[in-house]
C-alpha cells in the first residue's frame, strides 16, 4: 500500500487561509450592509413600516431559487461564481452612495438592489458550502468548518458596533462602501486561491433541470441521517425565529431593557457562538459525534426557559438573560459546525450544490414562517405568553434524541462511494451504503 500524504496543518494550508480571510471581511461588511441599507430605508428615504417590509420581503424572496442555484453548482465549478458573486455584490452595494451623490436615491431603486443583492447572497452562500469540501481534506473538514464558523460569531459580536460606528461617522449610504470594499477584499483573495478545483462530472445526457432538483431533493430526504437533521433543523427554526422576533420586543417593553442592556444580552449570544465554535473539534473528539450533537440539541433546546424566567431589569435578572443567551449561542454553534461537517461527508461530490441548496430553502423559509407565527401569537395572547410558546416550541426538536440515527453516530461515516453514485440511473433512490452503516452507531 502507498503512504498517505500527511495532512498540512489547516493554519499553514495557504488557500484555504486565503478562503477564510475573503470569507471573514466579507461577514464584517455585510454586518454593516444589514444595519446601513435599513437606515437609508428608514432615516434617508424616511420609509413607514409597510415599506420596510417590502423591502425585506425583496431582500429574503431570493431564496426560492436556492434549487436552481444548486444544480447550476453541481455542473460548473464554484469558485469562479463566489469571485463573480463577491464583485456583484460589491457593485450593487455601491449605488446605493453613487445614488445618493446624484440625487436618484428611491425606495424602488432600494428593492431592486435589495432583490439583487439578496439573489447573488444565495449564489455565494450556497456555492461556499459546496466548495469548502474540494479545499480541504476530509479530516480537516470539521477544523476548516469550525473557524468558519467562528468568523460568523466574530462578525456578530464586533459588526454592529463597527457598524453604528461607521454610519456615525460617514452617514448611511456612504457607510456602505466599506461593505462594497470588503467584497472586493474577499473577491481579490479566493481568486488567489492555487488549489485545483475538480472538474465536475458532466450532466447526463436528456437529463432535465427538473429532474435535476428532484434528485437533490432525494439527497436530502432520501438518507436517514440528513432527513433527519433537515426536518429536526427546519422544526427548529420554526420556533427559534418566533423567539427572535419577540424576545427584543419582549425585553425592552416588558423587562424595561435599556438598548445598551439589551445590547449586552444579546452581545452574550455571540460570545457563546464564538466559544462554542472555537471548542467544537475538541469537544466532539472527546465525546464522539453523537453525543456532542445530543449535548447541544439538549441545551440549545432548553436554554431559552432563561428567557421568560426574569420579571424586571435588575443586575440578577439580566445575568440570567444574558447566561441562556450565552449558553444557547455555545450549543447553537456546536450543533452548527457539527451538523454540516456530517452533511458534506456523506453527500457524493456531485450533489453538494443541490442538497446545500435544498437546505437552504428548507431551512430559510421557515423564518418568514416564524416570524409571521411570533406576530400572530403576541397578537392573539400578547407579547409574555406568545414568548412562553415560543419557547416551548423549542422543546420538540429533542424528539428526534429518541429516534434520529444521528445520535448514534460515533463519528463521520465514510461518504458514499463516488463511482456507486455517479451510475445510479436519474430517479433511482440513494445509493445504499450511505443509510445502514451501523459500525458509525453508538450502540
Amino acid at each position: 500500500m502507498a503512504e498517505r500524504t500527511p495532512t498540512k496543518p489547516l493554519l499553514r494550508d495557504r488557500d484555504f487561509l486565503r478562503f477564510w480571510g475573503g470569507e471573514t471581511v466579507s461577514l464584517a461588511g455585510a454586518q454593516v450592509a444589514e444595519l446601513g441599507l435599513m437606515l437609508v430605508a428608514v432615516i434617508t428615504l424616511s420609509a413607514g413600516p409597510f415599506e420596510i417590509g417590502l423591502f425585506n420581503v425583496a431582500r429574503y424572496s431570493p431564496v426560492v431559487v436556492s434549487l436552481l442555484v444548486g444544480v447550476w453548482f453541481d455542473r460548473h465549478r464554484r469558485r469562479q461564481a463566489l469571485v463573480i458573486s463577491n464583485l456583484g455584490r460589491a457593485a450593487l452595494v455601491a449605488l446605493v452612495p453613487l445614488a445618493a451623490v446624484t440625487d436618484i436615491l428611491s425606495m424602488g431603486l432600494l428593492y431592486a438592489i435589495g432583490f439583487l443583492l439578496g439573489l447573488l447572497t444565495v449564489v455565494f452562500d450556497v456555492g461556499s458550502l459546496s466548495y469548502v469540501p474540494s479545499l480541504v481534506e476530509r479530516d480537516r473538514l470539521a477544523e476548516a468548518n469550525g473557524r468558519i464558523q467562528t468568523s460568523y460569531s466574530v462578525a456578530g459580536i464586533a459588526g454592529p458596533g463597527l457598524a453604528g460606528a461607521l454610519i456615525g461617522l460617514l452617514t448611511a449610504p456612504f457607510a456602505l462602501l466599506v461593505t462594497s470594499a470588503s467584497y472586493v477584499v474577499s473577491a481579490v483573495s479566493m481568486a488567489f486561491i492555487r488549489r485545483p478545483e475538480p472538474d465536475p462530472p458532466p450532466p447526463e445526457p436528456g437529463v432535465s433541470v427538473r429532474a435535476s432538483i428532484a434528485e437533490g431533493l432525494r439527497a436530502v430526504f432520501g438518507d436517514r441521517v440528513l432527513r433527519n437533521l433537515a426536518t429536526q433543523s427546519a422544526t427548529f427554526n420554526l420556533f427559534e425565529n418566533v423567539v427572535t422576533t419577540l424576545f427584543a420586543v419582549y425585553a425592552v417593553r416588558h423587562l424595561g431593557l435599556g438598548v445598551g442592556q439589551l445590547g449586552f444580552v444579546i452581545g452574550a449570544g455571540a460570545v457563546g457562538a464564538l466559544t462554542g465554535a472555537v471548542v467544537c473539534t475538541r469537544l466532539t473528539g472527546k465525546l464522539g459525534l453523537g453525543r456532542a450533537l445530543r449535548l447541544a440539541t439538549l441545551l440549545a433546546c432548553v436554554s431559552p426557559v432563561a428567557l421568560v424566567a426574569p420579571g424586571d431589569a435588575s443586575p440578577a435578572a439580566l445575568g440570567v438573560l444574558a447566561g441562556g443567551l450565552a449558553v444557547h449561542g455555545f450549543a447553537l454553534a456546536v450543533f452548527n459546525v457539527n451538523a454540516l461537517t456530517l452533511r458534506q461527508c456523506v453527500t457524493p461530490t456531485r450533489l453538494l450544490g443541490r442538497m446545500n441548496a435544498s437546505y437552504r430553502l428548507l431551512l430559510f423559509g421557515t423564518i418568514p414562517l416564524g416570524a409571521l407565527l411570533g406576530g400572530a401569537l403576541a397578537a392573539a395572547f400578547g407579547l409574555r405568553t406568545g414568548l412562553i410558546i415560543g419557547v416551548a416550541g423549542l422543546a420538540v426538536p429533542m424528539a428526534w434524541l429518541f429516534f434520529s440515527p444521528v445520535y448514534r453516530l460515533v463519528s463521520i461515516p465514510e461518504p458514499p462511494g463516488e463511482s456507486s453514485a455517479d451510475e445510479s440511473e436519474p430517479g433511482s433512490p440513494p445509493a445504499p451504503g450511505r443509510k445502514d452503516r451501523e459500525t458509525d452507531y453508538v450502540v
